[in-house]
């Protein structure tokens, strides 16, 4: 597909986005969370209905929407065993072109509603999210429109604009064999509202530029296949499906836990939409600290986890898990006097994901850049295991504000157990361009930017006041310093003066030393006098 068609197809895709959220503007669920779950479901169902049609047509090209109403029973269970895993099984009734032949009925919301429901029921084997509890999340809400939409006179004339939009746009059948960077960009799109503001669902995302450095950098040179890999706070899956793409989705198994049911459902979108829906079913919603439901060791991790959150009312109970002292080795944070929502949550993350890792697996966290260079407590603890046990890869300081909804500044962190050698820091912090990305300010970096700094880290090298190359034991005489700066060299700027300018430079130097013992003996004599003034009332 050539790179004008493929902006084409996306302006097509991104249009059809636009129009669901002007129905919705129009319904009054414009910035709702029942609007944002209307938006994705429908835009999940559109995707899923033509999917099906295209693995419908490359089962038999007579296989189009009039081909499978002509199927008998027995025979539409045949194709339906022909198309297996590769999406969503759909009846011919559950198609849009069926309920768009509907739209007038005078219960056609509750038809589309039921619809959707059933859909769920069909494929909640493989299409459902698992909670740490064993509940299933179906695939779509079974009150959608009753739920979402409180006036009753509207309902229809919402899910008649809806089926009408879904029925008009026609998502071109290559797009389908597209891979990541195609599908990646959509997904941005979709969810772009919702990660403006810190407030909203900021907390699922992680900029492209960070999840693309982490992927190619832990994969390397290498051709990994039949791997594991896994993000215990998972959001919207950012860094899962960068990873994914690097490796081969063809090759590589995703596993995925996060305490919220949204990012829950966005990761199975980003999912489905990447061709890794046989995966789906490795997503987990739930506490990944007190509930953990991945307890195989993994192959890849990565992380951007929760920085700083209030776990006091749980945490007693993270001390009291059966494994908890191995798992968790370098301690539980304490809670503080004041300021619980300060609590370092993520020291817990980096221990979870030492524990969760194989003995030659490889993780990349996210994380702020006072871990690097913590004098003490379990920040210091957690290093000191790292270099001690010889399995970290190397850290990568960003520049600030490369997450826009954060003024944090943030350091990634990786871990490879197979590392027995050098280990590559490196200082990033003054790449990138500040741009202004509504009302906060975010640094972004170029594509060449991303580049070097993936190259300098994969082939280990060393760059003046960028990167350096150090073992385990200069790590250790640095007391487990990981901070770039602090290894590199002091450069000394020589002048070469004559003697006389040297005489004149000193000369000046001794004069100005003798004019401030000057100042300070006055001051002395001044601050004596004072105290002799002052008397006991």
């Amino acid at each position: 597909m050539e790179d004008n068609y493929i902006v084409q197809v996306q302006s097509q895709v991104k249009g059809l986005v636009d129009e669901l959220n002007a129905v919705l503007t129009n319904a009054g669920l414009w910035g709702e969370a029942g609007g944002y779950k209307l938006l994705t479901q429908s835009f999940l169902y559109k995707f899923l209905n033509d999917k099906f049609l295209y693995e419908a047509l490359v089962v038999d090209n007579n296989y189009d929407y009039q081909g499978l109403l002509d199927l008998s029973e027995e025979d539409y269970d045949w194709f339906l065993d022909d198309i297996g895993t590769k999406t969503a099984h759909l009846k011919p009734e559950q198609l849009i072109e069926s309920l768009h032949r509907q739209q007038n009925q005078a219960d056609f919301s509750e038809i589309f509603e039921q619809t959707l429901n059933q859909i769920a029921i069909d494929n909640n084997a493989i299409f459902s999210v698992h909670t740490d509890g064993g509940t299933d999340i179906r695939l779509f809400d079974q009150r959608l429109i009753t739920d979402t939409i409180s006036d009753a006179s509207k309902r229809n004339e919402v899910a008649a604009s809806i089926i009408n939009l879904l029925a008009r746009v026609k998502f071109d059948q290559q797009i389908f064999s597209q891979g990541f960077d195609f599908f990646s960009t959509l997904f941005e799109y979709i969810i772009k509202d919702y990660n403006k503001d810190s407030g909203k669902y900021a907390e699922y995302y992680t900029p492209h530029s960070v999840a693309k450095i982490i992927a190619a950098i832990l994969v390397g040179n290498d051709q990994p296949s039949n791997v594991k890999i896994y993000d215990p706070s998972a959001g919207s899956g950012t860094l899962l499906m960068n990873l994914a793409s690097q490796i081969g989705t063809d090759r590589t198994s995703v596993y995925s836990q996060d305490i919220s049911q949204k990012s829950s459902n966005l990761l199975r979108l980003n999912l489905i939409l990447n061709g890794l829906q046989h995966s789906i079913h490795n997503i987990v919603q739930g506490n990944t600290i007190l509930n953990n439901r991945h307890v195989e060791k993994m192959d890849y991790i990565v992380s951007n986890p929760p920085f700083k959150l209030d776990f006091s009312e749980w945490r007693d109970q993270v001390e009291s898990l059966p494994n908890s002292s191995e798992r968790f080795f370098a301690g539980v944070p304490k809670i503080p006097n004041k300021k619980k929502e300060s609590m370092a949550i993520y020291q817990l993350f980096i221990q979870h994901i030492i524990y969760s890792l194989k003995e030659d697996g490889q993780a990349a966290i996210v994380l702020p850049t006072g871990f690097i260079t913590a004098q003490s407590g379990i920040d210091k603890k957690i290093r000191q295991h790292l270099v001690d046990e010889k399995m970290l890869a190397g850290v990568v300081s960003m520049p600030s504000n490369i997450f826009a909804t954060t003024g944090t500044n943030v350091s990634i962190l990786f871990i490879d157990k197979k590392n027995k050698d050098d280990v590559v820091l490196i200082d990033a912090s003054n790449l990138g361009t500040k741009v202004k990305e509504g009302k906060n300010q975010k640094t972004v970096l170029s594509t060449d930017e991303e580049s070097q700094i993936i190259e300098t880290f994969i082939n280990k090298e060393v760059v003046e006041d960028f990167s350096v190359k150090v073992s385990y034991e200069e790590i250790k005489d640095k007391n487990y310093s990981l901070s770039a700066g602090q290894y590199f060299d002091i450069k000394i700027d020589y002048v070469d003066i004559s003697p006389e300018e040297f005489e004149e430079k000193m000369q000046g130097y001794q004069d100005r030393l003798a004019n401030l013992f000057a100042q300070t003996h006055e001051l002395e004599k001044e601050i004596a006098e004072q105290m002799r003034r002052v008397r006991y009332e």
